[in-house]
């Protein structure tokens, strides 16, 4: 099972590297960046306004991640 879960993780990572290491690529991931929170507070006096926008950024965060080729959250590894 492990190993499964190593290939997926493995396939995902090369996934990503070829859909956001292009031109177009980049332009997406950084306009999700700019539109997801990554460069301006998500705090909002509304706690599930807040939450709402900090589950948008995680998702841009895990992207960047697998791009960095780390360990995200969630993963059995750490």
């Amino acid at each position: 099972m492990t190993e499964d879960i190593e290939r997926l993780r493995s396939a995902l990572r090369d996934d990503a590297r070829m859909l956001f290491n292009t031109e177009e690529g980049d332009r997406l991931l950084e306009d999700m960046k700019r539109r997801y929170g990554m460069y301006s507070p998500t705090f909002s006096g509304d706690p599930h306004e807040t939450s709402y926008r900090e589950g948008q950024r995680s998702v841009v965060l895990y992207v960047m991640s697998l791009l960095r080729d780390e360990p995200t959250q969630g993963d059995d590894s750490g």
